[in-house]
Formats: structure tokens, sequence, C-alpha cells
């Protein structure tokens, strides 16, 4: 029944259709980009299991050094079930370090990992379940809510795919955790704080020599519970595109098959295109932004280049003359004087940065001289600057104006002043030009 329902990026015009698979809820989404390739249902609000150990693991990496010791609670270890929750057979009490604990929580989905991790970083559980909250509003989630730091079940406990799409873009930007969620098996050896070694295994089918070994593999992460069925959120790589992959509410094993397809569909059907390469003539906006070759103003370096890595994500069909673009001035990164960002037929498939230039017209020189052929060049916004222009002459001519006015005022009073002082001296018979006449009268 599943397989049934609609699949709304088939909708989309001119956009190619996407594999009909059994999952409730799936994504596809460009990693460099954001943008979103194939989705079936991804608001719906459905349980992660396991894949909630992505964002716990993400948040141990922003704070806390490797190396850290990690004591394991008896509440961490023996909270959890031991017969039916995965775990890694560590001790209340035993000690290993954040690396270790990292790598049995997302190679062996061990619990008391995730419950430990949060112990360390937050102090608690729940002031930990306080920080993942935060962490997934920092990342754009609307329809996500955590109860605990490794996905055991609980009905307040839940996500989409579409949130976990954003989790994953982030976590799988940091290497060292894209080789985790890529590592098959791990071993933690006897020390002075562990009573005896420890071998986690990942049940992960999509790694090389497993069932579904899928070649352009970056990392996955797998869940299950009875409620939430089967989860999986992988990443691959392949000729300029980094896709993201969630599947939720699957039974097994087409988690690991909607996501092959999900991915071969991805590679064959959109290409990336480089902003800066592609545009060598276009105009944002429609005459937003205008080029001089005059040096009429002097030194005639750019003040503005779109980022060289900044990529867009294009339908085979189309090509970079049927995008639409939108400027922003106010939510691009610091160092960035505005965002395009470009949609095809409605569809959001990436952005650009528009970066100011921070070089002497020496060093600038050298760079485009090196760089001419990568980077396009905007320059100064034409009405921004006619604005400004008319801004400034209106407040000259009212400043002028006020001055004139003043002068004029001043002028009149002092003459009638004059006059009176005049008046005053012919009517008391006083010659005072007598008093400035020469001995000869002149």
């Amino acid at each position: 029944m599943r397989k049934e329902m609609p699949v709304e990026s088939n909708e989309w015009e001119n956009w190619p259709a996407g594999p009909l698979i059994g999952a409730q809820s799936a994504i596809l989404m460009e990693a460099n980009t954001g943008a979103i390739l194939y989705e079936k249902n991804i608001h719906d609000k459905l349980y992660p299991a396991s894949i909630t150990k992505i964002l716990t693991a993400l948040i141990a990496m922003e704070n806390s050094p490797l190396d850290d010791i990690v004591t394991y609670s008896n509440e961490a270890v023996n909270s959890i079930d031991w017969l039916t929750d995965s775990n890694m057979g560590i001790k209340a009490g035993e000690q290993i370090t954040m690396e270790q604990s990292l790598y049995g929580l997302l190679v062996g989905s061990a619990n008391e990992a995730g419950n430990a991790i949060g112990e360390h970083i937050s102090g608690s559980i729940s002031s930990f379940v306080d920080l993942m909250n935060k962490k997934a509003a920092e990342l754009g989630c609307q329809d996500s809510h955590f109860v605990t730091s490794n996905g055991i079940f609980d009905e307040n406990h839940y996500t989409s795919a579409y949130d976990m799409a954003l989790i994953a873009r982030a976590f799988f930007s940091n290497d060292l955790l894209c080789k985790m969620a890529s590592t098959a098996n791990y071993t933690i050896p006897v020390s002075a704080t562990v009573s005896q070694e420890m071998n986690v295994h990942s049940k992960n089918q999509l790694f090389a020599n497993k069932t579904y070994a899928y070649e352009y593999l970056v990392g996955s992460k797998t869940g299950y519970t009875s409620e939430a069925r089967q989860t999986l959120v992988s990443c691959a790589q392949k000729d300029g595109l980094k896709l993201i992959c969630v599947i939720l509410k699957e039974e097994s094993p087409a988690q690991y098959t909607d996501t092959i397809d999900l991915f071969t569909y991805g590679f064959s059907n959109f290409h990336a295109v480089n902003v800066s390469e592609a545009d060598t003539e276009y105009t944002v906006g429609n005459n937003s932004f205008f080029e001089s070759d005059s040096d009429v103003f002097g030194n005639s370096d750019p003040l503005l280049t779109i980022n060289p890595a900044d990529i867009i994500v294009l339908p085979n069909t189309a090509e970079y003359k049927d995008v639409e673009s939108e400027l922003d001035y106010d939510n691009g990164p610091e160092e960035s004087a505005a965002t395009i960002h470009f949609t095809y037929n409605g569809s959001f498939v990436g952005s650009a940065s528009v970066e100011i230039v921070r070089t002497n017209a020496a060093a600038s020189k050298t760079q485009n001289s090196t760089n001419a052929a990568a980077v396009q060049v905007y320059y100064i916004n034409i009405k921004i600057v006619l604005f400004a222009v008319v801004a400034v002459a209106i407040f000259l001519f009212a400043l002028i104006s006020l001055i004139s006015l003043l002068r004029n005022y001043s002028f009149g009073k002092r003459r009638k002043v004059s006059l009176k002082r005049s008046k005053r001296r012919r009517k008391d018979g006083i010659d005072f030009d007598r008093y400035t006449r020469g001995p000869d009268g002149l």
C-alpha cells in the first residue's frame, strides 16, 4: 500500500520521474546545495529509531575533544534492555575515550554509548536532549522532537525525512564522522579502565562486501524499532554530486533497495553546474547589477565575485540558461555581499555567494589574471548607487536652501535695524556726516 502513495516530486514540471518505493517517507537531497531531488511525504512525523544517533554524534564532535575520557554510569549502562537493545557490552563504571564511544555509537549502534555521551557533555541525558532539540532547530528542523540520545522508542520522539536530511547534511560534512559511519567493524581493547575487549559490528548491508554493497557510499546509519520499522540515512558521492537519502518506515531489506534506487535515480538524472564558470554573461535579476570596462573611477578590478566553489543542480534535460534567480542581501554568510538563489520551474536548485574582494589593486590584478576563467564578477548594485546619489543630492539641496533662507532672514533683520537708527538720527537733528568729513569738508 505504501508503494502506491504519491511521490510529490513526480508532479513537478519537467522534472525526472523518480522510482516508486515502499517507504512511507523518503527524500533525496543534494548535500552541497540543499536542493531536493526526490520527495515522498517528507514532512510526515515518524519515529527515527537509531538514526537519531547521527545527531548525538554531531553534537559530540562539536562539544567534546576526541580524547576526553567518558565514564559509563550505572544509569547510562543499565537503563537499556540488554536483551533487545543494541549495545557494546561495556560495564558500569568503565571508561573509554570519546572517539571510542562514537565508534561504538555509530558502528555498533550501542545505546549505552548514546546515554554516556549525553551525560558526559551535558551532565544528564535530559539536558543533552535539550541540546539536541536546540541543534535541530538551528539546522532548520521543524517537524522533530527528540526525547532520547539513542532513539529508543518514545511516542514523543519523532522526526521527518526532511529534518533528518538537514541533520545528515551537517553530519556528512565532517570527514571523521563519515569515516565512522562507513566502518563495518571496530575493536575497543582491554585497558586499565576496560575489563574486556569489545568488538562492535555494523549490520548495514550497504557496506563493502555486504549484500547490497554500494560503491559510491560515503557513510550510512541504520535504525529499527517495532514502531519505527526500518529506517536508514545514507550519503553517496559521484560526479560532483553529494547525495543524502533518508528512508523512514520501510520493511527489510527494502530500506537498502529503496536507497540504491534513489541514488541511481539521482546520479543518472541530474548534474552539477558551477555557477561562476557557467555564468559568463548572465545579469542577476534583470539589470540588478552592472559591469563596466571603463577606468573612469580608477582601478577597475572587481569589487565582488561569485564564490567559485558554489554549484547548482539541474536535471540532465535542463541548462543553466533555464534557471531563474533572486538576490538576497540579508541572509548570506558574513563575508558575502549577497546570495543568489536559483530555481528551475519553481524548484530550488542551489545558491551562490557574492563575496567582497578584500585585496589591494596589485593583489587583485594578480589574482584576476590567475583566476579570470574561474570566477564570474559582479559589480556594485546600480539601484543602490542611484538611490544613494539622489539621497545625497536632496540632502545637499535642502541644506543649501536652508542656509540661503537663514542668510536672507538675517540680512533683512539687520536692514530693518539700520533703517530705524537712520530715522532716529534725522529726528534728533544730529548730523553724523560732519563727524566723518575731513578738514576741507571732504
